[in-house]
């Protein structure tokens, strides 16, 4: 149990001690710093503590927001101050230090807001919430005090809290389809004690029940798979509102939030190539062209914000334009619905389920996200064309975790690739090269499954080493991880499509997807500040290149069901130590929680 320090008894008729007894906190009175410092001295060192002052008056919301929030090491407003294990030492630091100043009560809120000062000053990250319309005051005298009284009473702060699970930016179909009734499933679990982990699995459990059912063939499992689909989806919105609502942030949920969306669609997509085959139509080829497409699309996303993330002179006249149209309210949502986010994604192929054909649900699926892919990239193209914006160390690296490059192109990066002038469009040039040598060969020139094809793929090897020998700084440097990606991906599916070998597509589709998870993984590693996965495991599994040459020489050595078999242990090998590694780090390695505020950008 956390432990919280009263500065002094509380006024009569005060709610304070049972606010703070409900939010779980053991609470002791100790009056001044001196009193302060010894009641923290007596809390086991592994606990939270929050000092909160004997006059606070405001909402228990407002209590929560700062004394509860697992995310930040301390946190602060009003009157109420909380320091998580790794800042008890400054906290400590901070009560002797005002101690010997016999500071105690000062002005404004007294002893918390005078320590908050102090952890600030001695380099603590003090966490300030924004509390909105929310009360949190230490009232000098009993006027202000009934004020700031009257003021709690005339605001529901659970309407607030209920309000604020919500995401602040989200798409059409989930704003006024699912969160106005999501929000009090996120209640009526916190009300019972449900984890967001607990509504994260349940939501994965329901997709894959719903794949099952597509995978029947029959009209009626499609009409279930479609509306499990949704509940699905519902669920995956309740869980991150359950989390911000009771503020059970944790590690473990941001990776499987981040992940398991990727794992539910994908599922639904060989659901449906599983229950179209039933019926007699071979739609795999669909299926992993839409996995393929939206895996790349994301890609660009990724690599776009993580490009500037902390970029300096950071603006342009096509920036200023997407600003001032989303002033405008209808082109917001507009602009929203146009790039297909998730929720308008599942419900288009959840609707298409129920009503048409699987081959009709990845035509429509395969159309709209290509449409969406050329806008989002055609706009972020022009921002990086029409800005002068100058990228750090720290984004180049980003980027250059993002390729995924393995030994080989590390070998041509450190020999011809730093004989090549660094130029500022040099290293997309490059990229697309690599990409074409190693697509258009193979697929074009009729060299699917021949050694010419593994000579092309080790081109495509020294290439994208060129392309990533000097810092990926330039204005469209952003442009090669999706570039690679989708050489690395499309080449799988071209040589699966055109194989003869039955199950080749099946197989290519588990390859890809297991390949497509670690890609995922890397991405919110970074977002969380942690860097890129253990470079022994980028060149375990080969780097993008490395798996290039694998796929193209098992086409070349085995034909017909000798070719399936390859990519399914190859599918079966990276999984195990891509999985297996993820599963360590995210479980055991302390990595910061990453959650999405703002909604999925495509």
């Amino acid at each position: 149990m956390s432990t919280a320090i009263l500065t002094g008894t509380p006024p009569a008729g005060s709610s304070l001690e049972d606010d703070l007894r409900s939010l779980g906190f053991d609470v002791r009175t100790a009056p001044g710093p001196a009193g302060a410092a010894t009641a923290l001295a007596a809390v086991p060192a592994t606990e939270r503590v929050a000092l909160v002052d004997h006059r606070f008056v405001g909402h228990v919301h407002a209590l929560r927001l700062v004394l509860t929030d697992p995310r930040f090491p301390a946190a602060a407003v009003d009157g109420a101050l909380t320091a998580q294990p790794e800042a008890r030492g400054e906290l400590a630091h901070a009560l002797r230090a005002l101690a010997g100043e016999s500071a105690g009560e000062g002005a404004g809120g007294g002893l918390p807001d005078a320590a908050a000062a102090r952890l600030a000053a001695g380099g603590v990250a003090v966490h300030r919430p924004d509390l909105g319309v929310l009360v949190a005051a230490v009232p000098a005298d009993d006027d202000l005090r009934a004020k700031a009284l009257a003021e709690t009473a005339s605001v529901d702060d659970e309407a607030v809290r209920l309000r604020s699970a919500v995401k602040s930016r989200d798409g059409f179909f989930t704003t006024f389809f699912i969160s106005p009734y999501s929000r009090y499933v996120a209640r009526w679990c916190a009300r019972r004690g449900l984890t967001p982990n607990q509504v994260t699995t349940a939501s994965l459990l329901t997709a894959l029940i719903a794949a099952g059912c597509a995978a029947t063939g029959t009209r009626p499992g499609f009409v279930a798979a479609g509306v499990l689909l949704i509940a699905s989806f519902v669920l995956d919105c309740t869980d991150g509102q359950l989390a911000r609502y009771s503020l059970q942030y944790s590690t473990l949920g941001a990776w499987l939030d981040a992940t398991f969306d990727r794992a539910k669609e994908y599922a639904y997509y060989a659901g449906l190539a599983l229950g179209a085959a039933r019926g007699g139509d071979d739609v795999w080829a669909l299926a992993l062209g839409a996995m393929v497409l939206q895996t790349c699309r994301h890609v660009v996303d990724f690599s776009f914000n993580e490009a500037n993330h902390d970029a300096t002179a950071n603006t342009s006249p096509t920036a200023a334009l997407s600003d001032k149209l989303d002033s405008v309210g209808w082109t917001v949502w507009a602009r929203r619905m146009i790039v297909l986010p998730i929720g308008e994604r599942w419900a288009l192929i959840a609707v298409l389920t129920a009503l048409t054909t699987p081959r009709v649900v990845f035509v429509v699926l395969l159309a709209g996200c290509a449409f969406a892919a050329c806008y989002t990239t055609a706009g972020r193209v022009l921002r990086s064309l029409t800005r002068k914006a100058k990228r750090t160390d720290r984004a180049a690296q980003a980027l250059a975790d993002l390729a995924d490059s393995g030994p080989l192109a590390e070998l041509a990066s450190r020999t011809l690739g730093r004989t090549m002038p660094a130029r500022a469009y040099s290293a997309p040039l490059w990229a697309v090269i690599a990409a074409a040598v190693l697509l258009a060969g193979p697929l074009l020139g009729g060299s699917a499954g021949t050694w010419r094809a593994v000579l092309q793929a080790a081109a495509y090897a020294v290439f994208a080493g060129v392309a990533v020998a000097h810092p990926l700084k330039g204005p469209l440097d952003w442009l090669v991880p999706p570039v690679f990606r989708g050489a690395e991906y499309g080449m799988i599916l071209g040589l699966a499509a055109l194989s003869d070998a039955p199950g080749a597509l099946p197989a290519a589709f588990g390859l890809v997807a297991a390949v497509a998870y670690h890609h995922y993984d890397t991405v919110y590693r970074i977002r969380g500040g942690t860097g890129a996965p253990p470079h022994w495991l980028v060149r375990a599994i080969g780097g993008h290149e490395g798996r290039a040459v694998a796929v193209t020489a098992a086409a070349a050595l085995w034909h017909g069901r000798g070719f399936t078999i390859a990519l399914t242990v190859l599918a079966a090998a990276i999984t195990l130590l891509v999985l297996s590694e993820s599963i360590r780090f995210w479980v055991s390695a302390g990595a910061p929680a990453v959650h999405d505020e703002t909604g999925e950008p495509a």
